[in-house]
């Protein structure tokens, strides 16, 4: 329904020889699997961060335990083609009140050409009920979040025995209801690699289509996506109100890009974006990210229902409270695991989004200009007007990469648009491969370019 490069033309790369062949892995999605691991993880009674670390049957620790040997499991049917890590650390806070030993779960699918690039898919995998300090009750966390560790389990098992250009990195994260903590593990782990990020897919409760008053809502996922970047510097503030650039974050148009990909598959699904960084007065594992100055979403259910999430587990007045296996919708969760590993697959084909630029203060026409990106045949330029939420239908033009200009101390690429008063205008481009998939767009305003403002420590 939004403006994106054509359907046709993303659909149109087809995999390297796989260990496992299937054109399409979203087809493979199995909303059966997904309700067995999803019943695998209730069955540790608790997953709470507080929990037992060295039950081998019940809590966090063997919880975690059985992620890294799912993965493994995956990767040994893909001739070993998944690297498993736990990255650990000792934690504290507000709701740790004594030092804990954190451990996250990452396989990692290497990509085969741009393996520094990644892309990340994540959900954690610690439960909580009514006191988030309890760590003894039983907590089974069956949507909350047993389906978002069960899309990314299930997306290793489509994706593994694929070859892609660019890394794929799934995570099952800890200590997300304590504080966030596995996420900002994550993001130390991503960056001791040395990785850059392309995007991250935060899968927070995406397993129940009907709500705590009945109403239902099966055919729409929700997106949620920051406006102004969190990590945004005074000097890139200042530029942002001179030139624009509010609605234009690198998650903000992942978002836009997600929305594209849902209205061109048959999967019954639809992206609904949710402009804000996540739902009201909450928050998720898309945030470290986000404040690290990565482009990351939350997906979510279109309804929540908030009788079977934080609650723990009993009957009032006729009305059953707590997060149980009974309270969710696998077909539903199916599909929005198809629509992730739809993303997975592109976002690891195409190359990364440009880091574009605009110029078009006092005079009659914009000029853009933009570097080379690796693996990049193509560039596509789109536009909209300033009060447009999304991108016009179709390229205003493409620019093969053999226009690489010459002069080194110049941009590689720089197009005149004659006539075009750029204070109406926001700009954007997006890379094509040689295959015609295309990165998510990004903007020509301050802020807009895919990549951190700054190191991280240089905004403080």
């Amino acid at each position: 329904m939004k403006a994106f490069a054509p359907i046709a033309a993303l659909l149109a790369a087809t995999a390297a020889t796989p260990a496992i062949a299937h054109d399409r892995p979203a087809d493979e999605v199995s909303a059966e699997r997904l309700r067995a691991d999803v019943e695998r993880l209730v069955a540790f009674g608790t997953r709470h961060t507080l929990s037992s670390q060295d039950d081998p049957e019940r809590g966090i620790g063997a919880a975690v335990d059985w992620g890294a040997e799912v993965f493994r499991d995956i990767s040994a049917e893909c001739g070993s083609c998944l690297e498993v890590e736990l990255p650990e650390t000792m934690v504290s806070g507000d709701r740790i009140p004594e030092p804990v030993r954190l451990r996250n779960v990452v396989a990692i699918q290497p990509g085969t050409e741009r393996p520094n690039e990644v892309v990340i898919v994540q959900g954690h995998i610690d439960s909580r009920a009514s006191d988030v300090m309890d760590g003894t009750v039983e907590a089974p966390g069956a949507n909350d979040d047993g389906s978002g560790t069960a899309l990314v389990i299930e997306a290793a098992r489509v994706l593994s025995g694929q070859q892609y250009p660019t890394t794929i990195v799934y995570a099952l994260l800890s200590g997300e209801e304590q504080g966030l903590f596995g996420a900002r593990l994550l993001v130390d782990w991503v960056e001791s690699k040395g990785y850059t990020v392309k995007a991250v897919l935060n899968n927070d409760v995406v397993g129940n289509s009907c709500g705590s008053d009945g109403y239902c809502d099966a055919a729409h996922v929700r997106v949620f996506s920051e406006g102004p970047r969190a990590d945004l510097d005074d000097r890139y503030r200042a530029a942002q109100r001179r030139e624009g650039g509010e609605n234009d974050s690198p998650s903000r148009n992942l978002s836009r890009w997600l929305d594209g990909i849902a209205d061109g598959d048959a999967t019954g699904l639809d992206v609904r974006q949710i402009w804000r960084t996540d739902r009201m007065g909450r928050g998720g594992d898309q945030i470290p990210f986000l404040e690290a100055g990565y482009p990351a979403v939350r997906f979510s259910v279109a309804v929540e229902d908030y009788e079977h999430q934080h609650q723990d587990l009993r009957t009032e007045d006729g009305v059953t409270y707590g997060d149980t296996v009974d309270a969710m919708d696998f077909d539903y969760l199916a599909k929005v695991t198809k629509l992730n590993v739809q993303a997975l697959e592109r976002l690891a084909r195409a190359p990364m989004p440009p880091a574009p630029r605009a110029r078009a203060a006092v005079r009659t026409f914009t000029e853009l200009s933009w570097d080379e990106v690796p693996g990049a045949t193509e560039y596509r330029i789109w536009q909209r007007r300033t009060d447009e939420g999304h991108w016009r239908d179709g390229p205003l033009r493409t620019i093969s990469a053999s226009a690489h200009g010459s002069d080194a101390d110049a941009p590689d690429f720089a197009i005149e648009l004659a006539g075009v008063r750029g204070d109406d205008w926001i700009f954007g481009v997006s890379a094509c491969s040689a295959e015609g998939v295309c990165s998510p767009i990004a903007s020509a305003v301050p802020g807009g370019a895919f990549a951190p403002i700054a190191p991280r420590g240089d905004n403080d």
